[in-house]
């Protein structure tokens, strides 16, 4: 009889079959997913994998009604059709495990991990624990160290936590989805709709900015700007005051130092030291490769996995900013040096003692994200530029602080007092590292002294209007999530993801759709409970308790039964108002969407896309049909999406085309205008 090892991806069974084995690796497969034989201390292994989850969540009678809590773990295949192609994993870990005596698990070291190899354990391997072999890389000194130093059993805090999570998730989804889906079904209309544990208290974050931005009036204020000459260079200043709420008194400084020149009153010079960034966790690389490269969280997530399975980085699923002195860091930045672009940035790194510059969070599962130092072999331009983020990061971690000078400049107009500020780099420190990713700006000013005289070329009154709250991102929406302890580093991206296919939230500086208004406004007015940061929260702080051994999965899950029983019993009552209201949201959502601008023939009517049952076709047309019989063709694949401005070359409205795995594509809508973008 053999061991088997059970992976979560095929990836991961062909890096474990290469770092354990001693001699010749055999590699079969059956109806094309594959698994390996070899043998190690005389002992033979087998290597399966699953394809991520193999089990999931399902009723154990179907009946579209809520509430329900009656359900039980099914193979993946029967209960997605879209994860048919999982059952030839299942098939192949079934009959692997006739071949074992011993068992395995080498998924991923976090909740989901754990959740994936527990239920291969029991459901398909028929046994109640397993070994767990415990990893952070795909390195092949780290999977023999793992392997060596196997864990005797499951981590049962984390399969507890992840199961409770499953479950969790399941009876809040499924039940209040189906919940504001039956009252919308309630008054004629059918439409799926979607709300969560997290998914609830996420959108309510949105809206609520969206409503601070609607309900934000603008106040008028003035700023005044000298430009002038010393000592033959050009310079900027604006008054002391920097906002003046009451234009006399800013009109009154333009009067007394009209036509009179300047005299510099102060210099001070200051210098500051800029400490070293700290580590990559999952949240803050997911905002740096948003911020630097425009790639969402969810995409740097999907990259950094693949780096990962690459074995060219550390697991990045990690709220970990610590890097512990056994990952090896004098091996990896050897390693690192082999590649030419790295070379000469790590020579100086060695020469330090190589103590990194680490942040507060901690992960009890992984370090911070970390390059192995493995060598990559061909990455397509996102994953290079992903992989050279983290590299660099690294490096910057063992660097020294850069200093930097700020100088302010005090310039006296006739006693009004303006002020020029410039920052330069004294000591590049780890900005020499982080090239070109280090976000600052270098503003020298000339070599000024006090009692220089400043020509005035012109004094300006500024009129000015204070700004509405800035929109969240897909980058700082993650961020506030993780800091209001909402959702887990692992599922935020894909919470936000959900809320723009159901059409809550739109564009890259979210925008709250009126469905996503006016749901929450409805779940505030009749049940204000679904969309409670603090009672989600609460369980996020359950289940780390479970995690810790320190409570029992089944006191938190009949908690969750009792509150959602309630919620749902008064839900239920006021089931047809509830409707109604997100029934006309719904309608209204559509409709702008649809929208694409002014009609540019009759001047009067808008342009809608139209869909013709009848030929089964979509076109833009005027809503002044039969007045108005303007109509322009449209691709029929793809998201059409109006993009609110005009073409530079006729003046039509503009559209945009998304196409999966292509290019976003922008368009006249005006056939004959030969405008392209």
């Amino acid at each position: 009889m053999a061991e088997l090892i059970i992976t979560e991806k095929p990836a991961a069974s062909e890096k474990i079959a290469n770092a354990l084995a001693e001699g010749k690796i055999k590699k079969e497969t059956e109806k094309g997913a594959s698994y390996y034989i070899l043998k190690r201390k005389g002992k033979e292994i087998i290597i399966g994998c699953a394809v991520g989850h193999l089990f999931s969540l399902a009723e154990k009678n179907p009946q579209y009604a809520y509430p329900v809590f009656d359900i039980e773990w099914q193979p993946t295949y029967k209960v997605n059709k879209a994860a048919t192609f999982a059952k030839k994993y299942f098939d192949l870990l079934k009959k692997l495990t006739k071949k074992a005596d011993s068992f395995t698990i080498a998924c991923d070291y976090d909740l989901e991990g754990e959740v994936i190899g527990l239920n291969i354990i029991r459901f398909i391997c028929n046994q109640k624990d397993a070994n767990r072999m415990k990893f952070s890389t795909l390195t092949k000194q780290d999977l023999i160290e793992a392997y060596e130093k196997k864990l005797k059993h499951l981590d049962w805090g984390q399969a507890n936590a992840g199961e409770t999570r499953h479950y969790l998730d399941w009876y809040y989804g499924i039940n209040l989805s189906r919940a504001l889906t039956e009252s919308i079904k309630s008054r004629g209309v059918f439409k799926v709709m979607s709300i969560g544990r997290v998914q609830g208290p996420a959108l309510k974050i949105i809206v609520d900015k969206e409503k601070e931005i609607q309900a934000f009036k603008p106040t008028l204020f003035w700023q005044i700007e000298l430009t002038g000459k010393v000592k033959q260079e050009n310079i900027t200043a604006w008054h002391i005051k920097d906002k003046f709420w009451n234009k006399k008194e800013a009109e009154d400084v333009l009067e007394r130092t009209k036509d009179k020149d300047g005299k510099i009153s102060s210099v001070e010079r200051k210098k500051f030291e800029q400490a070293t960034l700290t580590p990559f966790d999952l949240t803050t690389l997911q905002t740096e490769a948003y911020r630097c490269f425009g790639i969402n969280p969810k995409e740097t997530l999907a990259i950094a996995q693949n780096l990962y399975l690459g074995g060219l980085i550390s697991y990045p699923r990690t709220s970990s900013q610590k890097l512990p002195a056994s990952i090896g860091f004098k091996t990896i930045l050897q390693n690192l040096s082999k590649q030419k672009e790295y070379s000469l940035l790590v020579k100086e790194i060695l020469k330090t003692d190589l103590i990194p510059k680490e942040g507060k969070k901690t992960d009890p599962a992984h370090p911070a994200i970390f390059p192995t130092g493995e060598i990559p072999q061909k990455l397509d331009s996102k994953h290079k530029k992903i992989y050279d983020l983290i590299v660099k990061r690294f490096l910057t971690v063992f660097a020294s602080s850069a200093i930097r000078e700020t100088v302010k400049v005090e310039i006296d107009v006739n006693k009004e007092i303006f002020i020029t500020k410039g920052t330069r780099t004294i000591k590049q420190g780890w900005h020499k590292f982080y090239q070109p990713y280090v976000n600052l700006k270098e503003e020298e000013l000339p070599s000024l002294s006090k009692g220089d005289i400043v020509k005035v070329k012109k004094i300006i009154l500024h009129n000015k209007e204070t700004q509405p709250p800035k929109r969240y991102t897909p980058s700082s929406i993650i961020k506030e999530l993780e800091k209001r302890n909402l959702g887990t580093k692992a599922t935020r991206a894909a919470i936000i993801d959900t809320l723009y296919q159901r059409g809550y939230i739109k564009d890259q500086a979210i925008t709250a759709t009126q469905l996503g208004i006016k749901t929450i406004e409805t779940l505030e007015k009749y049940s204000p409970e679904i969309i409670d940061e603090q009672l989600t929260r609460h369980f996020e702080e359950e289940m780390e308790e479970i995690r810790q051994n320190k409570k029992k999965e089944e006191v938190v899950l009949k908690e969750a039964k009792e509150v959602l029983i309630k919620i749902l019993k008064k839900f239920k009552q006021k089931e047809r108002e509830i409707g109604a209201e997100l029934t006309k949201a719904e309608y209204e959502t559509r409709k702008q969407a649809n929208l694409i601008g002014k009609c540019p023939v009759c001047k009067e009517g808008e342009l809608r896309i139209i869909f013709s049952k009848k030929t089964k076709k979509r076109f833009i047309a005027c809503n002044r049909y039969p007045e108005c019989e303007t109509t322009f063709p449209l691709p029929q694949k793809g998201l059409v999406k109006a993009l609110n401005k005009e073409c530079p070359k006729c003046g039509y409205p503009m559209v945009v085309l998304i196409r999966k795995g292509k290019r976003p594509w922008q368009l006249c809508i005006n056939p004959k205008c030969s405008k392209k973008e």
